[in-house]
């Protein structure tokens, strides 16, 4: 079974960088977050309302001050930004812009790290996945060199996927 936060952290694209930044500035208005993001305002909206669904982030009750936060987090999205902000940095570090992996790139870095280096495990580590979804996120990691294809000769050819230097780094984060 793949880590609940992890799958709920990559379930939104801005989620990590979001709940990073609002844990760095213990909160922020609107505005802020889309220029310190560089988001569109749909975007941004939707992803508040995602991290608001999961209970990470609530609108500040005090705000109407000019500098108050309008936006702030939980208990819960504490703990959540910490975990984000960790990702967010080694993100940073190898050059991936944010939120730069698909809805299942992190999951499947961690699956990759915890030995489920066949297309059939990875499928069945991230059951919700489909196989479109797990294929995309597996080209989608090799494209930005986190991830490797071997195709083992014999019949049929067998697949196995590990990680480069630079997606052990992301999956140290991960985890």
């Amino acid at each position: 079974m793949p880590d609940p936060l992890l799958a709920e952290l990559s379930g939104h694209r801005w989620l990590v960088p979001l709940l990073a930044d609002l844990g760095g500035h213990k909160g922020a208005r609107f505005v802020e977050l889309i220029h310190r993001l560089g988001l569109p305002r749909d975007s941004l909206t939707r992803t508040l309302e995602a991290a608001t669904r999961n209970g990470w982030v609530q609108r500040n009750p005090g705000h109407g001050h000019p500098l108050r936060p309008e936006y702030i987090l939980t208990k819960a999205g504490a703990d959540a930004a910490r975990r984000a902000a960790t990702i967010a940095r080694a993100q940073t570090e190898l050059g991936l812009p944010p939120g730069a992996a698909t809805r299942w790139g992190l999951p499947i870095v961690a699956g990759i790290r915890t030995g489920h280096d066949r297309f059939n495990a990875l499928s069945r580590h991230l059951a919700p996945a489909s196989p479109r979804a797990l294929s995309q996120g597996l080209k989608a990691l090799g494209r930005h060199g986190l991830v490797t294809r071997d195709v083992i000769d014999r019949l049929p050819p067998v697949s196995r996927y590990g990680l480069t230097r630079r997606g052990e780094l992301l999956a140290e984060a991960c985890l």
